[in-house]
C-alpha cells in the first residue's frame, strides 16, 4: 500500500500536470530520492503557478485541500509560498513560486521524472541532485547554517551520488548563489 504521503503529493503532482503547469518536488522528498530516507511533516513543490492558472488549480483541489486562493495570489505576486492542507490527513503541502532569477529558471528547466514509491508505478518531477543541494545550501545558510538536518542530508547525497554528480554545475552555481564556501566545506568533510 503506498504510503499517505506519496498519495497526497501525487494527488498535487497529476493536479499540475494535467493543467500543463512546470513543477518540481524539492526539499525532504527531494533529498530522500537521492540520499538518506527520512520522515517530513510536508512536501515542498516549487511551480510557476500564474495568476490566470489559480481557478482552475483551485478548483481541481480545493474539494480535498483546504485552500486559500487569496494566498496563493499574494504568493504569486511576492514570487514566496503558501499551502495547501489535505483535509483527511493534514499532510501539508508547500507550494513555493520561483523568484525570477536564473537559477529558479535553471532548476524547473533541469527538473527529473523520477518514482515517487518503491514499486516505480508513479512517478513525477523532482529537483536535480545537484540543484537539490544547492537549494539545501540556501536553506542551510538562512537558516543561520544551524539546521543539522539540512546539513546531513547535503552530505547524504554527495556520498550516494558522488559519481553521478555535475561537479562544474555545482561549482558554478554554489559561487552565483554565494554558497560556494559551504559546497568546500562539505566536500572537504567527506574526503
Amino acid at each position: 500500500m503506498t504510503p499517505e504521503p506519496i498519495l497526497v503529493t501525487l494527488r498535487i503532482t497529476q493536479t499540475l500536470e494535467s493543467l500543463n503547469i512546470p513543477y518540481l518536488i524539492g526539499g525532504s522528498f527531494a533529498s530522500t530520492a537521492y540520499g538518506r530516507i527520512r520522515t517530513t511533516q510536508d512536501v515542498d513543490i516549487v511551480t510557476d503557478l500564474t495568476a490566470e492558472q489559480v481557478p482552475p488549480f483551485l478548483t481541481a483541489v480545493q474539494q480535498d485541500f483546504y485552500a486559500d486562493e487569496q494566498m496563493m495570489l499574494s504568493a504569486i505576486e511576492r514570487r514566496s509560498h503558501f499551502n495547501l492542507i489535505h483535509l483527511e490527513t493534514m499532510f501539508k503541502v508547500d507550494i513555493f513560486v520561483p523568484k525570477k532569477r536564473p537559477f529558479d529558471q535553471e532548476q524547473l528547466a533541469r527538473r527529473v521524472k523520477r518514482p515517487l514509491d518503491k514499486e516505480g508505478a508513479n512517478t513525477a518531477y523532482f529537483a536535480s541532485a545537484e540543484d537539490t543541494i544547492l537549494a539545501k545550501f540556501e536553506w542551510y545558510r538562512l537558516g543561520g547554517e544551524q539546521s543539522e538536518r539540512q546539513w546531513l542530508d547535503i552530505l547524504s547525497i554527495l556520498t550516494l551520488q558522488k559519481t553521478n554528480l555535475d561537479h562544474a554545475y555545482l561549482q558554478k552555481w554554489a559561487e552565483a548563489l554565494q554558497v560556494e564556501d559551504l559546497l568546500n566545506r562539505a566536500l572537504a568533510a567527506l574526503s
